[in-house]
């Protein structure tokens, strides 16, 4: 008799697309304990209690970056995917929002246990950096076109659905 796999699990997140005055995105390499895969993420996590994605954005941008912000701009991008994480299996429901600053050092002194353990490093990158590191992982897929097209076109009137 084949086990029966565990539901997947529905989870709603807000992300930041922090964005310098360089047009550079800030990224953390996110590593899933004892799985040895990375992949690079934009600041940002899972709702809590109760919180609208703009209360989560601003939350976690805190948390990972150290950086307190009390507007975000507008939720540019959005998208639903399924993954596997520590032997579970999410469907994140997401939304990005852009922000833009002058330029920010990471600071992970109010980082969550979870958050110091799996992101490894920060780096701010150029969109054509991530279209060339080709042995890096990004999320989303295919993030320097969606960011090629957000700094060319602006932030759209409606959110783009960057997970197709």
């Amino acid at each position: 008799m084949t086990p029966t796999p565990p539901p997947t699990i529905e989870r709603h997140a807000a992300r930041v697309l922090l964005l310098d005055p360089d047009d550079r995105l800030l990224l953390f390499r996110c590593q899933e304990p004892g799985a040895g895969r990375s992949f690079w993420i934009t600041p940002g996590g899972g709702l809590e209690g109760g919180e609208t994605h703009e209360q989560a954005a601003r939350r976690e941008l805190k948390e990972e970056t150290g950086l307190d912000c009390t507007a975000l701009g507008p939720c540019v991008w959005k998208r639903t995917h399924t993954f596997p994480w520590l032997k579970q299996t999410f469907r994140q429901h997401e939304r990005f929002y852009l922000l833009r600053c002058d330029g920010h050092a990471v600071d992970p002194a109010q980082q969550t246990r979870e958050e110091l353990m799996v992101l490894a490093e920060s780096r701010w990158w150029h969109a054509n950096e991530i279209a060339q590191a080709t042995r890096e992982h990004f999320a989303p897929s295919g993030l320097s076109r969606w960011l090629l097209r957000l700094l060319r076109e602006g932030a759209p009137g409606e959110p783009w659905d960057v997970g197709v």
